[in-house]
C-alpha cells in the first residue's frame, strides 16, 4: 500500500489515471474505425483537431466562468487563504505571461494531434501505441532537467526495459510491412518511423513542460483557467496550420464530411482526453503518464483483435510482456513529484478547489 500511496496521493488521482488510459484506448479505436478501406480518411483531419481544441476551450471557459467564486489556497504555514476568483477576461489579462508561455506546449500538442492521424493510417493501434513508448527515456531526461529530480537505478532499468519492448514491436511492424522482402531496414526506418518519433518528441516535451507550468509557473492559477490558456493557444496554432495547408477555402465543404458517428466521437473524446490530461499532470506527473500510455497497449491489443481482427503476433506478446514488467518495476519504485498544492500528510489539509455555499 505504501507504493500505491506514493503513486496516487488520493482516490481522485487513481480515477484520473484509469480514465486517462480508457479514453486513449477509445481514441485509437475511433480513429481506426474512421479509416477508409485503403487506410486513409475521407474527412479533413486537421479540421477535426481544430474542432476538438475549440470544444476543449469552450468547455474549460464555461466551467471556469460558472464555478463558484472562491478558491482555497495555502501559504507556507499551511493556513487557509480565500481568494475571490476574477472574471475570465480579467484573469487572462492578469496572467497574460502564462498565456504566452502556453504557446510552447500548445504548438507541440498541435503537431502531436495532427501526426496521430497520419501515423495511425500506417500502423495498427497496438503497434502505434507501442512505438509511442520510445518517448519514455526523453521524458525522463526532460523531467530531471525541469524538476531537478534524479531517477534511481531501478527506475532507469525499468525505462530501459520499456524501450526494449518498443524496439521489438517496431521490428515486428517492419517485418509485417516488408512481407519477406529483403528491404526490411527501409521498412524499419522509413518516413513514418521518423514521423512517429517526431510525434514522440512533441509529446514528451509538451507533457513535461505542461506539468512544469501547472506545478510551478501556474501553481496558484485555477486549472480551468490554465486549460483556457492552453486551448486558446491551440486553436490559434491549428488555425494557422489550416491556413498554411490552404484548407480555409474548403472548410465549409469539409464540414459536410464530419457527420460520421466515429468522427464526432473522435472530436468529443479528444476534448475529454485533453481536460483529463491536465488533471493528470496537475495531480500526478509526466513519468507516470508514460507508464499509463504503456498500459494502454494490453487493452488496445485485445480490443483491436476483437473489433478489427488485428492479429496479435509473438513479437507483440513479447513487447507487451516487457512493457508490463517495466510498469510493474516502476510501480514498486515510483517517481514522486506531487503537486505542491496537494499534500498527503494527516496534519495538513490538501489544497483543493472548493466552492462557496
Amino acid at each position: 500500500m505504501k507504493q500505491f500511496s506514493s503513486l496516487f496521493p488520493n482516490k481522485e488521482a487513481f480515477i484520473i489515471f484509469a480514465l486517462y488510459i480508457i479514453l486513449f484506448v477509445f481514441q485509437g479505436v475511433f480513429v481506426t474505425a474512421s479509416k477508409t478501406e485503403n487506410g486513409g480518411y475521407d474527412y479533413n483531419t486537421t479540421l477535426v483537431v481544430f474542432l476538438s481544441e475549440v470544444l476543449k476551450l469552450t468547455a474549460s471557459a464555461l466551467i471556469y466562468t460558472y464555478k463558484k467564486d472562491y478558491l482555497l489556497h495555502k501559504n507556507k504555514t499551511y493556513s487557509a487563504v480565500y481568494v475571490k476568483k476574477p472574471q475570465l477576461i480579467t484573469a487572462i489579462c492578469i496572467h497574460y505571461k502564462l498565456l504566452l508561455l502556453y504557446f510552447i506546449p500548445s504548438l507541440l500538442y498541435c503537431f502531436y494531434n495532427n501526426l496521430a492521424f497520419i501515423n495511425l493510417s500506417h500502423y495498427d493501434p497496438t503497434s502505434y501505441y507501442i512505438l509511442l513508448q520510445f518517448r519514455v527515456v526523453l521524458t525522463a531526461l526532460l523531467f530531471q532537467c525541469l524538476f531537478k529530480k534524479n531517477l534511481t537505478y531501478m527506475q532507469w532499468v525499468s525505462l530501459g526495459i520499456l524501450t526494449l519492448g518498443c524496439m521489438i514491436k517496431n521490428f515486428d511492424a517492419a517485418s509485417i510491412q516488408s512481407k519477406g522482402d529483403t528491404d526490411l531496414w527501409s521498412q524499419l526506418f522509413n518516413i513514418y518511423f521518423l514521423s512517429i518519433n517526431f510525434q514522440n518528441f512533441c509529446s514528451c516535451l509538451a507533457g513535461t513542460y505542461n506539468e512544469y507550468l501547472l506545478k510551478n509557473q501556474g501553481s496558484d492559477v485555477d486549472i480551468f483557467l490554465q486549460n483556457v490558456f492552453m486551448y486558446l493557444d491551440s486553436v490559434i496554432c491549428n488555425f494557422f496550420i489550416l491556413m498554411f495547408k490552404g484548407e480555409l477555402g474548403t472548410i465549409v465543404d469539409d464540414f459536410e464530411a464530419l457527420g460520421d458517428i466515429f468522427v464526432l466521437l473522435i472530436i468529443v473524446n479528444s476534448a475529454v482526453v485533453g481536460i483529463v490530461t491536465s488533471f493528470f499532470l496537475k495531480n500526478l506527473n509526466s513519468i507516470l503518464k508514460t507508464y499509463a500510455s504503456a498500459l494502454e497497449l494490453v487493452i488496445t491489443a485485445v480490443v483491436c483483435y476483437m473489433l478489427f481482427n488485428i492479429v496479435i503476433t509473438g513479437f507483440t506478446v513479447l513487447s507487451i510482456c516487457l512493457v508490463s514488467i517495466a510498469v510493474a518495476m516502476y510501480f514498486k519504485n515510483p517517481v514522486s513529484n506531487v503537486n505542491p498544492n496537494i499534500t498527503d500528510s494527516k496534519d495538513k489539509e490538501p489544497l483543493l478547489e472548493v466552492t462557496s455555499k
